[in-house]
């Protein structure tokens, strides 16, 4: 198979999305050879597609291809839950409990990987508190996701604006991407003030 330059090729483009090691690269390199030329002419088209339209929400910052997403048009924007990246949003919409509104931050505050406050999203967020009542820090239970919803609450909470933490059931260390439906429903509706 080496010797196939562009077989070569497409198992290392493979091997650069995240649990793709060299064996399931292969193995995906193998099953578009053998698709029809049509399904992988639809497929590199999803992939372009994809790049060009989808794009940040510039309010929330999730991913949408729409100017400004569904959730940020059509929810209740006095409840902003917080998180850490867009992939945390599908745990939560799965639930189907959350009927507000979510603020990506796309990251948390790590000072020894370089990452401060100006690095995230923080003052996108304070930028639109106007009439809201509750923030929901939903980041993961580690060190960097709860200094960093401690560091929020300290910037909100003088405002008059009611802070919460997810409550326990998703144990420090983990990610929220994880997390099973019913866990993340109990964590939510039994969130704390902050």
């Amino acid at each position: 198979m080496y010797d196939i330059e562009s077989l070569s090729r497409l198992v290392a483009y493979f091997t650069k999305l995240p649990g793709v090691g060299q064996k399931t690269a292969q193995r995906y390199a193998y099953k578009i050879i053998n698709m029809p030329k049509e399904e992988v002419e639809a497929f590199a088209k999803a992939l372009i597609d994809s790049k060009q339209e989808v794009h940040y929400c510039p309010i929330c910052g999730n991913y949408t291809d729409k100017e400004v997403c569904d959730i940020c048009t059509s929810r209740d924007k006095s409840v902003i839950c917080v998180v850490k990246e867009p992939k945390d949003i599908n745990a939560f919409e799965k639930v189907k409990d959350f009927k507000g509104v979510y603020h990506v931050l796309h990251g948390t505050i790590n000072p020894l990987m370089g990452i401060g406050v100006e690095d995230i999203r923080i003052k996108e967020l304070l930028g639109r508190l106007d009439g809201v009542k509750e923030v929901i820090m939903a980041t993961n239970p580690d060190v960097d996701g709860e200094a960093t919803a401690v560091y929020i609450a300290r910037l909100i909470k003088p405002m008059g604006i009611k802070v919460t933490r997810l409550a326990s059931g998703i144990s420090m260390g983990s990610d929220i991407e994880y997390a099973d439906e019913v866990t993340l429903s109990r964590a939510l509706q039994d969130r704390k003030p902050l």
